[in-house]
Parts: C-alpha cells; structure tokens; sequence
C-alpha cells in the first residue's frame, strides 16, 4: 500500500481518535501527540495487520495503549474545585476547541473532569464500553483481563460518575443551542461594559468559576460577583483592564475568548478563554482558562484592536 492510500485510509479516523484519547488524557496537545503515534505505528506495523479486526479497532488499540502509556507516568489532570483531593504537582484538564451535538455529554467540561478521578484502566474501560461502544471482550481483550473484569470495572467506575458528575447535568444538555448562543451574546456584552448589574442577571445562584491556572475558585453569584467588582475596579490593585470578547464553542460549549487592555489605544490582548454552562437560561459555571497558548489552538487572532 501506498502512503498516500494509507493517509487516506486511516484519516478518515483521525477526529475520532482525537477525541478518544483528549478523553483519556484531560489535554488536546497530549491527546494531539497520542494521535500521531497510532497513524506512526500502523504505517510501520501495517505488513503485520492480519484483518482480524478493522482498520478503526486496530487504531483504536494502538491510540488506548500510546494513552495507557502516559497516564501510568503521570498526574491526572483537574479542575481548581478539585483540589482538595490532590496532592503535589498539579495539571489541569484542559478545554477541546470543537465539539459534536452527539458527543457532547461525553465531551463536556463536567465529563471530562469527572473521569480524571477514575484509576486509569477503569477510564478506559468506561470509554471504549459507553463512548466508543466496544464489547467487554473487545475491551478485556486490549487491556489484557477478562471480560468479567471488564464488566466490574465498568460498574465501580459508573457508580464513581454518579458522585461525581453535577445532578443538575440533565438539565445543562438540554439547552438548546440558541438559548445558549443568547445567553453568550448577552455575557460578553456585559462584561465588555463592565456590568456588574447584567451579569448578575445572567448567573445562576449557586454559579462557580474558576480560573485555570490559579488554584481558587468561587461558588455563589455572591462571591462571583464580589470578585469581579475587585478585577473590573480600575481604582484597585488587581485591575486587569477593560474587554473586547470573541464567541467560540469549545467541548460542545459555548465559550468566549476575553482579550483585555490596560489603558491607552494599543491592541487587545489575549487573556482567558472562558467555557460555560448554561441552565435554564442561566450562567451554572464558568472555567476560565487563563492560558495564552489556547487562543492559537483555537484559531483565535493574536490580538485585537
């Protein structure tokens, strides 16, 4: 076979297999680096493929092994409402810049979150059972149990999503998209302006947030709220400056990319990429990831003016 016949014949799973393994992993460019070894192993190991599978599985067992790999040497990944169950060396799950209506409650912000807290065989056992819909002899046979094991696995780590996982979830994947896309359009307007008043109309009562990197996190429109007035006061110290906003999705949900400027006439700057949550018309939770590397990943201009 040709390079170009095999390019073509495995790129057709490329998104996929893209996506399977940020599930696993909590971090696009990890999971981008996981994607490239499956394409690179099959190429080498393609004289070898016997046909006693598809080509999809095949790369399916390459891309789970090249996760398994990673994740049995490093941290799992978490949100700053985490925290208090972690120790050491911290890493953050990380936002996904697209997403797909029918993946969506596999691909949300909370999903992925809430799995980081499953051992390692028991998320992928999750995965490959209710995302990617592998039988659990298909599953015990890539991680090498028995499907037995495959089916006990995957009823302790159901069993952790329910503790984990918000009750009010139902209630956030059954907005619609032009509700949601409403509710975005009125919070940038509101904090382009500053409006400490119409955001509040936005945010649910019991909203959290938190900003990735940092380590804290707030829960109440209250102390949302109070935080807010503190960073949008340009009389106080931690004053970040005013606002332009861009609309993106990221993991099937709406998101905004804030660009800040301190004073003067320069450009706006990259400064959080927000993902939010919306229930019954209202902000539930907004991760704000203060990483300046996202906007590229995104497709995000470098800045503003």
């Amino acid at each position: 076979m040709t390079r170009d016949a095999f390019g073509e014949l495995v790129g057709r799973h490329s998104y996929e297999l893209r996506v399977h393994c940020y599930r696993m992993v909590g971090w696009v460019e990890e999971a981008e680096d996981r994607v490239q070894e499956p394409f690179l192993r099959a190429w080498r190991g393609w004289g070898g493929f016997e046909g006693r599978s598809s080509v999809r599985a095949w790369l399916y067992r390459i891309a789970t092994n090249a996760c398994l790999d990673l994740l049995d040497r490093r941290a799992d990944r978490v949100l700053p409402y985490d925290l208090d169950s972690m120790a050491g060396d911290v890493a953050w799950v990380g936002p996904f810049p697209e997403g797909v209506a029918e993946d969506r409650e596999t691909i949300e912000l909370a999903f992925l979150a809430a799995i980081q807290h499953l051992p390692v065989r028991q998320r992928a056992v999750l995965i490959l059972r209710d995302v990617v819909g592998w039988s659990a002899a298909e599953t015990a046979e890539l991680l090498g149990g028995s499907p037995t094991s495959v089916r006990s696995a995957l009823q302790r780590a159901r069993a952790t999503l329910r503790e984990r996982l918000p009750r009010q979830r139902g209630a956030w994947s059954a907005a619609s998209s032009d509700e949601e896309r409403a509710v975005l359009a009125r919070y940038m307007a509101a904090v382009e302006a500053a409006d400490l008043d119409a955001l509040a109309a936005l945010l649910a009562e019991d909203v959290r947030t938190a900003m990735p990197p940092f380590p804290e996190w707030f829960a109440g429109r209250d102390a949302v709220l109070a935080a807010l007035a503190a960073s949008w006061d340009p009389a106080r110290p931690g004053y970040v400056g005013r606002f332009r906003m861009l609309p993106t999705v990221a993991n099937g949900q709406p998101a905004a990319a804030a660009y800040t400027r301190l004073a003067g006439s320069g450009p706006y700057r990259p400064f959080a990429l927000g993902v939010l949550t919306v229930r019954e018309g209202r902000i539930a939770e907004i991760v704000a990831f203060h990483d300046v590397a996202l906007f590229a990943l995104f497709g995000l201009p470098a800045e503003l003016r």
